[in-house]
Parts: C-alpha cells; sequence; structure tokens
C-alpha cells in the first residue's frame, strides 16, 4: 500500500491487481484497466479465447455477506451495460466480438488476496 493514500482505495487497487494477475494465469489478453465514463465503469476490458470479457471486480474482506460477486446488483449491471455500450462504440473492432460480462471475486486480507473466477457471471 503507499503512503497517503486511503486504506479502502489500497485495498481496492490490491484487489484489482490480483485479479488481472488472475486473469491472466488464466488465458486473459487484458485490453483496458478502469474504463470510465460518466455512465460507468467497467474495471477490465480483456479478450480469452475470441471473446471480449468485461470483468468486475469485487473484493469482499470476507463471504459473510454473500461475497463479492452477490454484491453485482441490477442497478450495477445496468452501470456495467451502459459502460460496456460506450466502448464497443468507440472500438469497433471489439463490438465484433462475442462478448460476456465476468466477475472476479476477490477476498481476504490485504495480504493474502484469493481470487476466484466466474465466466459468464450474468447476462443483461
Amino acid at each position: 500500500m503507499t503512503g497517503g493514500e486511503a486504506p479502502h482505495l489500497a485495498i481496492g487497487r490490491a484487489a484489482e491487481d490480483a485479479a488481472c494477475r488472475h486473469l491472466e494465469r488464466a488465458g486473459y489478453r487484458i485490453l483496458v484497466r478502469n474504463f470510465r465514463h460518466r455512465l460507468g465503469e467497467l474495471d477490465v476490458v480483456a479478450i480469452e479465447g475470441g471473446t471480449l470479457a468485461l470483468v468486475e471486480v469485487r473484493y469482499r474482506a470476507s463471504a459473510r455477506y454473500g461475497g463479492a460477486a452477490a454484491s453485482v446488483t441490477a442497478a450495477k449491471r445496468r452501470r456495467l451495460a451502459r459502460a460496456a455500450q460506450v466502448l464497443l462504440k468507440r472500438q469497433p473492432a471489439l463490438a465484433a466480438l462475442p462478448a460476456r460480462f465476468d466477475v472476479v471475486d476477490v477476498q481476504g486480507p490485504a495480504g493474502e488476496l484469493r481470487c476466484r473466477l466466474i465466466r459468464a457471471a450474468f447476462s443483461l
């Protein structure tokens, strides 16, 4: 964690870094991290086996309240879909690929993050 950074931002960054390493080990090629638009944000945009993977990274210290994947609400899915639409309009080559929404569920304390990939975690 970097000095001066708020603890929740530091753990969020660490969780996203761990998720990207996990995705790369699983054969994903990361294209973009933190695509932001006023309509929404995509944590990771990657390609895996010819499919565009729009990946939401969710961190929870424990699974006590259903785990990170359970925290992707209907409202969050709508924001992800809107951000994806913007990205695909800007990147026509990506729009030609089949696409899916994946989730990387990251859990544990900062020094012991564990990742679980959920392919095609939800559809719209």
